[in-house]
Formats: structure tokens, sequence, C-alpha cells
């Protein structure tokens, strides 16, 4: 099973990119967007998405080109679940949840603290309920992939400059800790788990060259219940596909 998470920042520019031969090129089984900045309706391209078989299930932002998640799945799933119950994130789009038959899959985007204090406090209210709102998921749905823009870099080894960016919004300590916790709550990074070699980012800033010159941040991420961790079968980072300022991530999972 092929997972992908991805944050497109605009899925209408994204398409202009030729997203969708991407997108059959990479054969995914289960895509999960960020940032859509779309509707269903403002998508014409729609019917190309259900050719290649694709069901897909969209949780925009009420604010007009912001936000969103959506999920585009070749796996009919048994439910799906449109926000966290937090009127504040689903009002943004947030958290959007797809049940299988044996695994359960979140499309989720973190706020971004880089605008403000009030962002930023914004963002560490979304973690503490983000956290007990997995606490309580896990004990449902033991068998869960939470990918996602999470916009936190977890360790020193996930941002091209730890040094310079110590009081940036995205690695500072509160939220590295708060990653660490998440992690030890009963989740395996897979990526991290079978590459531990550093240099490998999934979001570049657009100024200054920074994604030629390899200068990002690996903020994007497949997290894996410790209970599907034996099932990791492959995690890759797709820097190839420039359809945004972040690029996919991939997860590779045997069969349940």
């Amino acid at each position: 099973m092929k997972i992908v998470t991805y944050n497109v920042n605009g899925l209408r520019a994204a398409l202009k990119k030729d997203w969708l031969g991407w997108l059959k090129e990479v054969d995914a089984d289960v895509v999960c967007l960020q940032e859509i900045k779309a509707t269903k309706d403002q998508i014409p391209e729609i019917y190309l998405l259900e050719e290649m078989g694709y069901e897909h299930y969209w949780y925009p932002a009420q604010k007009k080109g912001y936000s969103g998640t959506a999920i585009f799945t070749r796996i009919t799933p048994n439910h799906v679940e449109y926000g966290c119950g937090h009127e504040d994130y689903d009002f943004e789009g947030r958290i959007i949840r797809a049940d299988f038959d044996n695994l359960s899959v979140i499309s989720t985007y973190f706020p971004s603290g880089t605008t403000g204090d009030i962002r930023q406090d914004f963002k560490y209210r979304f973690l503490d309920d983000f956290q007990q709102y997995s606490d309580k998921l896990l004990l449902e749905k033991p068998n869960l992939v939470v990918s996602g823009d999470y916009n936190i870099c977890h360790r020193a080894i996930d941002i091209h400059n730890p040094k310079s960016n110590a009081n940036t919004s995205g690695f500072l300590p509160a939220e590295r800790e708060w990653m660490e916790n998440f992690i030890n709550s009963g989740y395996v990074d897979s990526f991290r788990h079978l590459h531990p070699e550093p240099h490998n980012y999934s979001w570049w800033s657009y100024r200054a060259g920074a994604r030629a010159r390899n200068l990002g941040w690996r903020i994007d991420y497949n997290m894996v219940s410790k209970g599907l961790e034996s099932r990791i079968k492959g995690a890759k980072i797709l820097s190839e596909a420039v359809h945004s300022d972040h690029c996919p991530v991939l997860l590779e999972l045997e069969s349940l």
C-alpha cells in the first residue's frame, strides 16, 4: 500500500504544473493533501482524477483560498471523518480522516506560527488538542497513519541550519519537545525509521535559491502507529516533484 502526503500550496496552481501527470506516475493508493486552497467545484480536472480510479474527499477551509485538506484514494473507505470537533481548527479544514478495513489514514495541516505571537499561540493550542485527539483515537484505531505538514522540524538533522533557526517558529524548543512526546505517545517517524542520514528535507523557502542549494526543512511526515512498525516497507522524500515549495513524502506499507 502506497501512501503519499503532499502540501501542494494551492491545488489549482499545482495542476498547472502537470500535477496529475505526476500523480499518475507515482501510482499511490492514498494521497493526503494539505493547503489545497480550493473547493471541489473549483477543480474542472476532477473527472481526470476519477478516470485514474480515485475517490476524492475534500475538507476546505471556510475562508476561500486558504488552508484545507483532502484525501484521494483508490481504496473505498468505510468512513470519512471531517474535522476533529474543535471549531477553530475545523473552520480552517485542518484534519480529515479515512477509515479502511484495517487502517485509518489522517491528512492534517498543522498551523504555522511564522506570522506572529497570535498564530504561534494558536499553534500551541492546536498541538495540545491534537495530542489529546490522537491519544483517544489510537485507542479506537490502533492501526493509524498520521500524514501531513506538521510545520515542525523534529531534530537538528531535520533543518539545514539549526543554530541560526534556534528561535524560529517551526524549530522552537517547545515545538520540538512536543514532537518528541508525540512520537513517544505511540508513533514511528517512518522516514527516519529507514533513513538516519542528514540533508533530507521536504520544504524549501522560495528565497535565495534555497531549493537548488538544498537549504531546507523536513516538516512533512508520515507518522505510523507503533502497531504498524513492522509493516513499514519503504519511505522516500520525492524531492524531484516541484509543484510546490514542499515536496511529497512516500510511505509504503505491507498489506494488513
